[in-house]
């Protein structure tokens, strides 16, 4: 299944008393239940232009060819604020991770910067993203801004090829896309990727939900839409609920108060 435009938008015409409660059309819950991911925009939700410039100071990825990332663990307390956990590495195993420069290592990159985590938007999203998985406080959750930029073909994977991250509750947030040709976003019923459910081309602004534990995701190879310029395709990926037992003797050694996964 090809999808070129979104099935759900927003309806303005009321406040609701708690401003979460409506964040995401309840479509998203449903087709979640239903079909194990779901696709919307956050284009009234978020100043989208703002998130765009956190992406021009992003430390080049120490482990990855042209690609830029910052990344923070969060969680919400008991009062649903969200809070920064502080320093803890990446860690996905073998088996989520393909990629020999990245399966079953320790990654180490810079957080989220302070002006960034400390916009409003940014926490009213990551409360609602929270309430959209059920996720209780203390919960680790991963939030990363990262993307590619250069010329010619690039697999932004880097090697991944079709896999899970090792989480229960994934969603990926197009930040930015610009003169990009593929990066088109599949998903699978199973890893060799002979049932593939949607094909999805993401745009700014738009994000894809979807449940880590039960399906399989890539992201096609991309290239310039013009040759004489270079492209750029940043994100969002925030995600909880591990299920890579890697990652989670990690996070138990650096917060050992976190609400963990018991797999």
């Amino acid at each position: 299944m090809k999808l070129d435009t979104l099935k759900y938008g927003f309806d303005h015409t009321t406040m609701p008393a708690d401003p979460m409660a409506d964040y995401w059309p309840h479509g998203v819950q449903e087709d979640l239940a239903r079909q194990d991911w779901a696709l919307t925009e956050l284009h009234s939700a978020i100043d989208l232009e703002a998130w765009q410039g956190f992406t021009a100071d992003l430390p080049r990825d120490p482990y990855v060819n042209q690609r830029w990332k910052r990344m923070s663990w969060l969680a919400l307390d008991a009062e649903e604020q969200v809070k920064d956990l502080g320093h803890c590495p990446m860690a996905q195993g073998g088996a989520f991770n393909d990629a020999d420069s990245m399966a079953d290592r320790l990654r180490y990159y810079e957080p989220l910067t302070p002006e960034f985590l400390g916009r409003a938007d940014v926490r009213a999203f990551v409360r609602a993203w929270a309430r959209l998985w059920g996720i209780r406080p203390d919960e680790p959750i991963l939030m990363q801004i990262t993307g590619v930029r250069g010329e010619g073909h690039l697999d932004p994977l880097q090697g991944q090829g079709i896999h899970a991250d090792g989480c229960q509750a994934l969603s990926i947030l197009v930040l930015s896309r610009d003169n990009v040709l593929g990066a088109d976003n599949h998903l699978y019923a199973d890893k060799a990727g002979t049932r593939e459910l949607v094909t999805a081309t993401l745009r700014p602004g738009e994000i894809l939900h979807l449940r880590d534990d039960r399906l399989f995701h890539g992201v096609d190879t991309l290239s310039q839409r013009d040759p004489s310029q270079p492209f750029e395709r940043f994100i969002i990926i925030i995600n909880t609920r591990f299920v890579d037992a890697f990652q989670n003797r990690i996070l138990r050694r650096h917060f050992p108060q976190a609400v963990l996964h018991q797999s």
